[in-house]
């Protein structure tokens, strides 16, 4: 029960989901960063700052900084503090103010750096689906209690660390959320840079924004394209492959998945074929692991680096316990 008790607050929540408790009670809050996660401009002004997904330690979404005449914007702000310093570190190199954040959905990985940056600038603005108001009240409220539970059956202070700075994170959503709601896709101005917003409801969360820049022809996709597996736990999976099919109608060169490195078109086609196939799969007789066993020779090109049994711990979980799970719990997130 516990395993999977912690699978459901998943990699936005508490990500312990993806090894043991007990793993994650060894891993520091604040683990030290590889030189890898260093911003780095990946077209003609912008700067994408790495997230992080491993074992047993909370991840960090990747972040984006745009560069306009008026200023930078941020695309995902991340979880950990270490995380948004390389951001604000990132724009003072640049030598230009953060005026404006697009958070791409409301998972707490993409989110939590909000008030870190609005501490550092008080003016910026933030913009996001109208997501995050409902979660606070269904799965952030759940994920609390859970927490609040298992904080108070922890054997030592090293193991309840993290879950505590979790649930303080859960407690300052509302130094979290946008100061302007997303309703609809258009084009935008930020910080003097015009760009594509769009709205994509259900996908990965009932309020998903994805961004194109086309000046340089950059998509920034958030969690609508994930490695090494779609993250499934908020999601209505046929929304999800609308939304895909949706960004290949895009003239880009470039994707920026939610977590993972960026990618080409070809690419891309080689997820979005792995996710279709997957939930066909999930939706057949054929047992779980083949299920995962095609998602591994599918998107086997996407996956250098991937820990293949952490790999094969997510597919087995969002298989068995997600895709073949509660049919209700899905269909309510579908009519998100």
């Amino acid at each position: 029960m516990a395993r999977r008790h912690a699978f459901l607050l998943a990699a936005f929540v508490v990500p312990f989901a993806f090894g043991t408790t007990r793993a994650v009670a060894t891993a520091p809050e604040e683990a030290a960063s590889p030189a890898s996660t260093a911003a780095r401009e990946i077209a003609a002004g912008i700067h994408l700052v790495p997230g992080s997904f491993v074992p047993g330690r909370q991840p960090d979404g990747n972040s984006l900084l745009l560069v306009g005449p008026r200023g930078i914007v941020v695309v995902d702000s991340g979880r950990h503090d270490a995380h948004t310093e390389r951001v604000l570190a990132a724009a003072r190199a640049l030598g230009a103010p953060i005026v404006a954040v697009v958070n791409t959905h409301w998972h707490l990985d993409h989110i939590s750096g909000n008030a870190h940056l609005r501490q550092a600038f008080p003016d910026l603005r933030v913009l996001a689906s109208g997501a995050l108001d409902a979660a606070s009240k269904g799965f952030l409220a759940s994920s609390r209690r859970q927490l609040e539970q298992m904080i108070a059956t922890a054997p030592d202070a090293a193991t309840a660390a993290p879950w505590k700075a979790e649930l303080a994170r859960i407690a300052s959503i509302p130094k979290l959320a946008p100061d302007e709601i997303v309703t609809a896709s258009g084009e935008r101005t930020l910080a003097g840079r015009t760009v594509r917003l769009v709205l994509e409801t259900p996908a990965v969360t009932a309020g998903d924004l994805w961004v194109f820049d086309p000046a340089t022809r950059v998509l920034i996709a958030g969690d609508l394209v994930t490695l090494p597996v779609p993250f499934l736990d908020t999601a209505c999976p046929k929304g999800w492959r609308s939304a895909l099919d949706h960004l290949a109608t895009i003239d880009f060169q470039l994707l920026v998945p939610g977590h993972g490195p960026p990618m080409s078109r070809a690419a891309f086609e080689t997820y979005r074929t792995a996710f279709g196939r997957l939930l066909d799969c999930a939706a057949s007789t054929q047992p779980v692991e083949s299920c995962a066993t095609g998602w591994l020779h599918d998107a086997e090109t996407l996956l250098d680096g991937a820990d293949p049994s952490f790999t094969r711990e997510l597919l087995d979980y969002y298989l068995g316990e997600v895709l073949r799970g509660d049919r209700s719990r899905l269909e309510a997130l579908c009519k998100a």
